[in-house]
């Protein structure tokens, strides 16, 4: 079985303003977040330098093939950086660039994006929600972009807002642009009220869920959250296993647990078969985005076996 990571971070410094509020990198992986010093990566990163380098050998320890690169506002616009990893590393990354969405005129910088060769455009649309007035996923300008993406065969991911409130827009774009490639991030926000109606998208021919943050959502439970493992069956009652893909949302993620454990906990679980774990884990993510040449990745013990 080949994993693949659908939902996953990187950057080289975190200093960007989010809603008013500063998120800068401090020492030791802390960074000023929103008003409070938080353990946003592991003390050991001391730099706070989120890089491929330290993200490849978590994933060849962890037997992880390839890892989707998706951003978020909170870590800064980091598409240079992206770009050159996706050329040095190809066969490990796909990498999804972002625009400023929060402000008009972003069209040209999604061409360009585009252009300039990544094969995704990621919104973190739970933040366009703005104090100043709420930017709608159906805007003409919005629509332009999906309609201009769908043509280029590029890949839509996105996390939307808690529970429906964003489900509306999104039936819309599906209507408008039937072939666009949808990856909806967070398991739809799985621990929030309304969570299957996000699911419920994937029921359109090229939408698909992944579950970055299932592990942070399940947090209060805690490994081997079993309750993690009944949303996606769940999930998969109402769309179907091959819709699921698995996500870790490193490097936040492993603050609290390591990297394999944001994972194998689906390995250990009794309540999927073996196929339903072949597909989650892997298999869905290589078929949807088109990964290639996966490689072999052998187990390594650790010091404790």
């Amino acid at each position: 079985m080949k994993i693949i990571d659908s939902h996953a971070h990187l950057w080289l410094k975190q200093d960007t303003v989010v809603d008013g509020l500063p998120i800068r990198t401090l020492e030791n992986g802390r960074s000023l977040f929103m008003g409070e010093v938080r353990q946003m990566v592991p003390p050991f990163m001391v730099d706070g330098v989120n890089s491929a380098e330290v993200f490849l050998s978590n994933m060849d320890y962890a037997q992880v093939s390839a890892a989707v690169i998706t951003q978020e506002f909170i870590d800064g616009i980091q598409n240079d950086s992206l770009l050159d990893v996706a050329r040095r590393y190809p066969n490990r990354f796909l990498v999804g660039g972002m625009c400023e969405f929060r402000q008009p005129g972003f069209l040209p910088q999604a061409k360009e994006l585009l252009d300039r060769g990544f094969r995704a455009i990621k919104i973190p649309a739970q933040r366009l929600l703005l104090k100043e007035g709420r930017v709608m996923l159906t805007s003409d300008e919005m629509m332009q972009m999906f309609h201009w993406m769908e043509e280029r065969n590029a890949i839509l991911s996105i996390d939307l807002a808690d529970g429906n409130m964003q489900v509306g827009e999104m039936e819309e774009i599906i209507q408008e642009c039937p072939r666009l490639k949808i990856a909806i991030g967070h398991f739809g926000m799985v621990t929030r009220e309304g969570w299957e109606e996000q699911i419920k998208l994937a029921r359109h021919p090229n939408v698909r869920i992944e579950s970055g943050g299932i592990t942070w959502l399940f947090n209060d439970e805690f490994y081997p959250f079993h309750g993690a493992v009944r949303a996606i069956r769940r999930a998969a009652d109402l769309v179907g296993m091959d819709k699921l893909m698995w996500g870790s949302d490193y490097p936040r993620t492993i603050t609290a647990i390591t990297y394999r454990m944001s994972y194998d906990f689906i390995t250990k679980s009794q309540e999927l078969t073996e196929e339903d774990k072949t597909r989650f884990l892997g298999l869905n993510a290589q078929q949807f985005y088109g990964f290639t040449d996966l490689v072999e990745l052998p187990y390594i013990k650790n010091m404790s076996e």
